[in-house]
Order: structure tokens, then sequence, then C-alpha cells
């Protein structure tokens, strides 16, 4: 059977350049399901399989109200709420293999919210004009790809013949490519994990797999943490093996890893085991040094790379997080437990050779405990280990701990 692609956009001004894109996909044998986002007209270019009406009534209004109404912001908005409804319910009744869109500024933000609406691994493309720099709002947790435009969105020439062919060759090899599967598929726990933990989550992940796990590890840099986070929430994940809760001290400080105030939320919301350890808390990460707000310039620095200059946390912004996650901890439906290496919560936050590193401030590292202990409500268990946290014995023990927890 063919495969099914959904194209997705406004049909209105932009139908050659969506036309250029289905032919190629026809040409490839593929079937193609259209969206119309366009809120002032559509094109007689292509068949329309769902139209602009559709996806407005979804959006909890009328094309006609919002024609009548010529507010190009309200407009967007209901497009975008409807598109995501329109698009998730097509994706429930009839399915499809992939879904491609293209836009300025508004249309990337239409067609990336359907795409948003989508379970990862599905194909998700969209060619734009803004597929740089800040793309988060854009592209939020979804595993959609975007494909710069080079030149704006308008008619078919050289240049435009040549991203567009490309995104079209790029769904179509994506839709086509067989994933191979396992006959053995193993039970998922995520990991999270940053340059400083990595030689703990390395050993955690070496022994979780021997015993019969797939260990998905999250870099923890605010889109790791969401991801990981999303996946939980989505029931992809049976336990979360959170030792490098680094982000939160980006959420205080203002870093800019910061993964939001719902880190930490998504094992306890799901109910998997949720075992925690406060990795790389003791620093909070910009980029490069001249990016640093001017509050910070008598704070504690380290040029961990050209890009990135991490700044030691302090007593009183850990002990906030220990409240933080004292909070997360008692609104679980699982089971939680801490895990404190008393030597240090990273590489920076050690005693090496008997010389004590950069970041290493027992006084800050303890402030964080005692929060965590005053607030966390009885029956939730603190285990404290006299180690580092890349130490082996506390990869052993948090393994331990975490299969016991399984």
């Amino acid at each position: 059977m063919a495969k099914k692609v959904v194209v997705v956009g406004a049909f209105d001004t932009k139908g050659a350049e969506h036309k250029f894109i289905i032919d190629i996909f026809l040409k490839n044998g593929l079937q193609v399901i259209t969206v119309n986002t366009g809120v002032m007209g559509s094109t007689d270019l292509f068949k329309i399989d769902i139209s602009s009406d559709k996806v407005a009534a979804a959006g909890g209004t009328s094309l006609t109200t919002l024609q009548n109404a010529n507010d190009r912001g309200a407009a967007i908005k209901a497009m975008t709420d409807g598109v995501a409804v329109v698009v998730k319910e097509l994706y429930a009744t009839e399915g499809f293999d992939g879904i491609i869109g293209m836009g300025g500024t508004a249309g990337t933000a239409v067609v990336t919210a359907a795409m948003r609406a989508l379970p990862f691994g599905l194909p998700k493309i969209c060619v734009s004009t803004v597929a740089s720099g800040d793309t988060s709002p854009y592209l939020g947790t979804s595993d959609t790809i975007l494909i710069p435009s080079l030149t704006d969105i308008s008619g078919i020439n050289s240049l435009s013949r040549v991203f567009l062919s490309n995104a079209a060759g790029a769904l179509t090899g994506m839709v086509n490519a067989m994933v191979e599967s396992t006959a053995d598929e193993k039970p998922i726990v995520a990991a999270s994990m940053f340059g400083n933990t990595t030689p703990c989550i390395d050993s955690c992940r070496e022994m979780l797999s021997n015993k019969g796990y797939e260990v998905l590890v999250f870099h923890a840099t605010g889109a790791g943490g969401k991801t990981m986070e999303q996946l939980i929430k989505d029931g992809h994940v049976k336990g979360a093996l959170d030792i490098t809760t680094t982000e939160w001290a980006d959420t205080i400080g203002g870093g800019v890893f910061d993964a939001g105030p719902q880190r930490l939320d998504g094992p306890g919301q799901a109910g998997i085991p949720h075992l925690i350890a406060p990795g790389c808390i003791d620093m909070c990460n910009f980029g490069a040094p001249d990016t640093i707000p001017a509050k910070y310039k008598d704070r504690l620095f380290y040029k961990w790379n050209p890009n990135v200059t991490l700044m030691r946390t302090t007593p009183e912004e850990n002990a906030d997080m220990g409240r933080i996650f004292a909070e997360k901890a008692n609104a679980s439906k699982g089971t939680v437990k801490f895990l404190i290496p008393l030597k240090g919560y990273s590489m920076l936050d050690s005693i090496k050779d008997g010389e004590p590193q950069l970041f290493w401030d027992p006084a800050a590292d303890s402030a964080f405990v005692d929060a965590l202990k005053s607030n966390l409500k009885p029956g939730i268990e603190v285990i404290e280990l006299d180690a580092n946290i890349n130490d082996p014995m506390f990869a052993q023990k948090a393994v331990e701990l975490f299969l016991q927890m399984m």
C-alpha cells in the first residue's frame, strides 16, 4: 500500500509552492492529504481534502468570522489551535506516514503546531524562513525538522526549486525508510546526563543495559529535560534515573539551559519510579562570558568551552532547589527516592588528588540537603553516600536503588 503524507499550509497565498512538492510526492508514488490553513481563500491548483473552514471550526470560530474581523493575529491564533486538533484527529482516524508544511513566521507557527500534536518518530518537516536562532517556540519538544528556505517562500524560482525539492525528497525518503524493530524489546528507562556527570551515567547505563533495560540518556540542556519529561508523560518510559537535575539551577539563576518549572513533574504524574540526585545543581549555565548578566559580575565562573560558561550556585539558590525538589517529590503518585553524594555534585564540585576543585563548596551543597529534608513529607527516603557523584560507588548504589524501585 502506498505511503500517505499530509501537506499542510496556507494554500491561498502559497498554492504554487505547495503544488510543487505535491507533484514530487505523486511522482514518487505517495498518496497526499492536503490541509488548508489559509484564511483568505484556497487554490484550484490541486485537490483540497480538509478545508480552512474545518480548521477554523476546530479552532473555535468560523472562517467568515475571521475574514470579517480582519484581525491577522486572531486569525493566526485560531488556525494554529484548529490545525493541531484537525491533524491529530486525522492521524488517529485515518493514519498517515509523514507531514510537511512551509511558511514565514506565521506559517511556521501554524504548521509546526500541527506537528507538535503528533507522536515522536513520525517524519515531520517544515520549510521555514525562521529556521535559525531560537526556534523553541516552534519546535517545543517535537522532533520536527526545520529546513531553511534561504529566501522568502514566494513563488517558484531557481533557488526555491532546490530547497523545496530537497524537503520533498527528504520526507519521501523518511516515510519509505524501514525502521528496524527488535523482537526482544526491552523496558525503557530514562536517565539525565551532563558533561560533568558523564562518568556516572555511562556506568549506570552499562549496568542497567546488562540487567535487560534500554536506557535513553537525555542531555540536561533545557530541551533535553523537556523532551525526557514529555516522553515520560506520553507513557514511553518505565522509570527515571534522574541523576542530573542541573536545569533547575538555570531556572532559578536565569541560565540558558532552563527546562521550565515543570521539570521533575513527569515521573510523578506518570506514577513511575523516580530516583533523583542533585547532579550539577552546583552550576548555572550561560553562553560566552560577554553574555552573562551584569548582576553576576562578582560570582565564581568556569569557562567550560568558548560557548558555555558555568556559574557556581550559592547556598541560597541551592536551598531554593531543595524546597522545590521536595515539593515535586511530595506530589508524586509513584515511588520516589533521593540519592545524595556528600563529596560533591559534579566534576568541578569535588576533591581531586587531595585538591579542592573550583566549585567545591560543602556549605552550598548542605544547604540543598537541609532544605530538602526539612520540606519532604514522611516516607520519602533520602540516602546519603560518602562519595562524589562520579565515583564508581555512587553509580553502583544508584543502580542498586533504582532496580529495587523498579
